[in-house]
């Protein structure tokens, strides 16, 4: 079955998500294995792409590095020689797709940034002019750059859709210093991302971000040099960042508003799907093999072009 989660040197298993199996490694650490798991219209399908557990991780790894001056990161290490022993007999299983993290007190919001006018932001666009809220000029297309990038929370929700909310919802939620920083802080990663990602001829549209708290001391260096306080808590990024499957990648090249844009997920998934008209309850189906073959390759591409570098399988 695609959604079996294996042992892993016996790591109490904590849970898993419809791509990551997370366990615990004990000492306040989670231990992430992203799985080629893939998920549309909310169910876990009975085929795999391979090495997009790879992508996946070795993207986010990839922009932990990038961010470090604006934001530390739950990341402790990368590498299997660094891992628990118990782990190092899985190196084949584990090799580019795990993470060793600190456990982190997650923030209970979903923090995303929009640059343009897509998704379920197109969506509350056209019933009232605004989206989480923030009016936005009239007369805006689908996938219309924005005047600027905007922060559109959502509340997390397990069981199906994350929900668009405003930001009065994330002050009652969290309190209102932390709403502020939380806001200026997602534009803040969204602008140097976006920057980067324009470099290499890709539009960054919209994309999601997770924060967390973690003990100061287990950060000295890194608040160091930040010049920030080790004593107390301290908010970090955590789990996947600016991947294909939390985030809207364009070519550049190809960007054409008044309509969707073809992105660098689940696009061939989504379309199969809707041709044979599944009808979006289980038994999820199988993909054929074009399919597969395609979408992988649209994983692949993103990775070498955001990384400049070839996936390390």
């Amino acid at each position: 079955m695609a959604n079996e989660v294996p042992a892993l040197g016996g790591l109490p298993h904590v849970l898993s998500g419809k791509v990551r199996d997370l366990y615990d490694a004990g000492d306040d650490r989670l231990f992430f294995v992203a799985s080629d798991r893939i998920s549309a219209f909310d169910h876990v399908l009975a085929s795999t792409i391979p090495d997009k557990g790879k992508v996946l991780t070795q993207i986010s790894l990839f922009w932990f590095d990038h961010l470090r001056e604006i934001v530390p990161n739950h990341l402790i290490t990368a590498s299997i020689d660094s891992y628990p022993p118990a782990l190092r007999a899985y190196r084949d299983q584990l090799q580019g797709r795990s993470m060793l993290v600190r456990r982190a007190r997650m923030v209970p919001v979903e923090c995303v940034a929009r640059g343009y006018l897509s998704g379920s932001g197109w969506k509350d666009y056209q019933r009232d002019g605004a989206v989480c809220g923030i009016k936005l000029p009239a007369g805006l297309r689908e996938s219309d750059r924005l005047p600027e990038p905007i922060f559109t929370p959502a509340a997390k929700n397990h069981t199906g859709h994350d929900e668009n909310i405003g930001f009065d919802a994330v002050v009652a939620a969290v309190g209102a210093p932390l709403a502020e920083h939380l806001r200026e802080l997602t534009l803040r990663i969204y602008a140097k991302a976006s920057e980067h990602a324009e470099s290499k001829g890709l539009i960054l549209a919209d994309t999601k971000f997770e924060f967390g708290f973690v003990p100061g001391s287990d950060l000295h260096g890194t608040l160091a040099a930040h010049g920030q306080a080790a004593d107390g808590d301290v908010l970090v990024l955590a789990d996947e960042v600016l991947t294909p499957d939390s985030s809207r990648y364009w070519l550049a090249s190809g960007y054409a508003p008044g309509g969707a844009q073809p992105s660098f997920d689940k696009q061939f998934v989504r379309d199969y799907l809707l041709s044979i008209r599944w009808n979006q309850q289980p038994p999820a189906p199988a993909l054929p093999d074009e399919v597969v073959a395609q979408t992988r390759a649209k994983y692949l591409q993103a990775f070498e072009l955001l990384t400049g570098q070839p996936l390390k399988v």
